[in-house]
């Protein structure tokens, strides 16, 4: 039986370069990453070891280091290339992303996507 356990990565400012326009491709902007990550936290909760667990200090090195480098033009890519570092780097059993672009619009503190993956959709 799989836990429903939760890992949860809030509010992750990263600098990076997304967008369609000639504009947005010229500088870094401000991209906020939310993360929530099925994995199954039981070996972890009764060993106190992080060797059991999806460690998120390495996954939040990997996602900021993938967009400081990537250069997506979709928040959509972004979101899913994402996931798949949740999932097949990482060992998430299933991730929920959220990739937001602040000020994108005049009037909206902020655009994106939310998506949801799971192993079978990389495999």
């Amino acid at each position: 039986m799989t836990a429903s356990d939760t890992i949860i990565i809030r509010d992750l400012l990263v600098r990076g370069i997304i967008g369609v326009n000639d504009w947005e491709r010229e500088k870094k902007q401000d991209i906020v990453i939310n993360m929530s990550l099925s994995v199954d936290a039981r070996n972890a909760g009764e060993s106190d070891d992080v060797e059991h667990v999806l460690n998120y200090r390495t996954l939040a090195k990997r996602v900021i280091s993938h967009i400081e480098t990537a250069e997506p033009y979709l928040v959509e890519a972004l979101a899913h290339q994402l996931a798949r570092i949740a999932i097949v780097d990482c060992g998430a059993e299933r991730a929920r992303v959220r990739v937001e672009k602040p000020g994108a619009l005049r009037y909206a503190r902020s655009v994106g996507i939310e998506i949801e993956r799971s192993a079978s959709d990389y495999a």
